[in-house]
């Protein structure tokens, strides 16, 4: 299945986890070759399966097969002595663990990390939960929702004096702990075949929150600052933000230095708008924040969003069309940069699905299959990998184990 010159090739990861946030880490190794084995409750497997646009699949949604695409699943009761033992004879011969129960949940099970460390000393254990393993909220529930909140990024979000609002995906924060606990999975292989041994990666969603809130912490600690809602604007940099146009669509332009907003001036016939006892200075237009966007919402608000863009860039102004999904699927950039590939499914057909990133030169990644079937490689991983004869097997479904 796995290509030769995929670059994780030879990798084994077991993904024990369910919606997004450790599942995208395993996931993002599947696309650059790792085999990657889905271990799913034998009773519905995966909740992420039924969550978002049903699908000819009685057990897949489209979320389920973009998200969980390029993986072998198999169904296993972890709390289940049997399905403990198993799993443990699956970690002894794997390099990476991915999981996000509630902190003590594997270890109730017997199957913690001192537990699973025995039987590999060169594991990778990643463990994602809403707060991380230790501190006083290690035991509360967690969502990207709530990470959002508790990590400093929701109260940022919204028009000022108005109710905070959802920054974009409510799923952003789980993306964000995926990306950052895939990165410390590299770290740590890296360290595995460098003679180091295994580790444990442990991430609280709200950190991964907080880590991208640029100088959010230093601003406070320096200088007592506290950013609350700020539009569409932001707080160190003016005119950057969102404008209307007249067909009654909206345009992003961005002028972090005094230069782009020359250019701005320029593109707007209002070149004395960047003049020094004017607008010119970004402390000025700060000062006079609502003024200088006011007039940039005039002129935009005067002509269609192309003749906006063309006017933009044609004086190198950064500037982008505030797009729909429908707005994404004709973008040519999008197409040139085959940001969205098309993968055909036995029973669906076609499902269009974001590209992998990051794009590699060399070595690039892959979407050979998308979400799994429930139990798709019961038998190839049970009795090809572990050998398990035709009575275990009967046996292990009998009792609801596998």
């Amino acid at each position: 299945m796995t290509s030769p010159n995929l670059p994780l090739r030879g990798l084994r990861v077991l993904d024990a986890a369910t919606f997004i946030a450790a599942p995208l880490c395993a996931t993002l190794l599947a696309e650059f070759g790792a085999e990657t084995i889905k271990v799913e409750h034998p009773r519905g497997g995966d909740p992420f399966r039924r969550f978002g646009t049903p699908t000819k699949r009685a057990d897949s949604t489209l979320a389920w097969l973009s998200e969980a695409r390029n993986k072998k699943s198999i169904t296993l009761d972890l709390s289940r002595p049997q399905g403990a033992a198993l799993f443990k004879r699956l970690v002894a011969i794997s390099d990476v663990v991915c999981e996000n129960f509630r902190p003590g949940t594997l270890e109730k099970w017997g199957l913690g990390w001192e537990a699973l460390k025995a039987r590999n000393p060169n594991l990778v254990l990643v463990r994602i939960s809403g707060y991380g393993q230790t501190g006083p909220y290690r035991d509360r529930p967690g969502f990207a929702r709530i990470a959002h909140a508790v990590g400093g990024l929701a109260a940022l979000a919204g028009i000022p004096g108005e109710v905070p609002v959802t920054p974009g995906s409510t799923s952003l924060g789980d993306y964000l702990s995926g990306l950052f606990a895939a990165f410390g999975a590299m770290v740590a292989l890296h360290e595995v075949r460098q003679g180091g041994g295994g580790q444990v990666i442990d991430i609280g969603l709200y950190e991964a929150v907080f880590r991208v809130l640029d100088e959010l912490a230093p601003a406070y600690a320096n200088a007592g600052i506290v950013r609350d809602r700020e539009g569409a604007g932001t707080r160190n940099a003016c005119p950057h933000g969102h404008f209307p146009t007249a067909d009654g669509k909206w345009i992003a332009i961005a002028c972090t230095t005094d230069k782009m907003f020359a250019r701005l001036a320029e593109a707007m016939a209002r070149p004395e708008l960047a003049a020094p006892d004017a607008f010119g200075r970004q402390e000025r237009r700060l000062a006079a924040r609502d003024e200088v966007i006011a007039l940039v919402a005039a002129w935009t608000g005067s002509m269609d969003r192309e003749t906006v863009m063309e006017r933009c860039l044609a004086a190198d102004v950064p500037a982008g069309p505030l797009n729909t999904i429908a707005d994404i699927f004709a973008d040519p950039q999008f197409s040139a940069r085959e940001d969205l590939v098309s993968v055909a499914d036995p029973e669906i057909g076609p499902v269009v699905v974001p590209a992998v990133l990051p794009k590699l030169s060399g070595t690039p990644g892959r979407i050979e299959a998308l979400g799994p079937a429930l139990g798709n490689a019961n038998d190839e991983i049970y009795r090809g990998l572990l050998g398990l004869a035709d009575d275990d097997m009967a046996e292990l479904t009998r009792a609801g184990v596998i």
